[in-house]
């Protein structure tokens, strides 16, 4: 089974998410995981977002590269532009870029959930349609 890793910044939301899909619709053909180049902890409103289509992140925990096992990744997906530019060396795996833009940042100034909510909604979407067409960029 091919090894599967996306990457983001804090691994709290972009990267989770884009996990949690991809166990949905790819999981019989990848091992799936994430992490962060650092670790930020989860975001309740990924898990919400998420919980709305059905994908359960409840589970998951933000991780950094150094608390994954020791994987050799066929594939390394960044999700966002400063995963990409800190990328480090993944040996024999294809590095490829598919950015989303940042809930959290987007939503930093917003004050009510009704704000917060479509935008989070949103990437999540641009999200779920990326990784159904995963092997475009594979």
């Amino acid at each position: 089974m091919k090894k599967i890793l996306f990457l983001c910044t804090g691994n709290s939301c972009r990267s989770q998410m884009a996990e949690g899909f991809c166990r949905k619709y790819w999981g019989a053909e990848f091992e799936v995981y994430s992490a962060g180049t650092k670790k930020h902890g989860m975001n309740l409103r990924a898990i919400r977002v998420m919980k709305e289509v059905g994908v359960d992140l409840t589970t998951h925990a933000s991780k950094t590269l150094d608390e994954l096992p020791e994987v050799r990744f066929d594939y390394v997906v960044t999700v966002c532009d400063a995963a990409k530019e800190s990328c480090p060396y993944f040996p024999g795996g294809k590095v490829v870029h598919v950015g989303f833009q940042d809930p959290p940042a987007l939503t930093r100034d917003m004050v009510t959930e009704e704000e917060i909510l479509p935008v989070y909604r949103r990437v999540r979407d641009e999200i779920e349609a990326a990784i159904k067409n995963l092997k475009v960029y594979l």
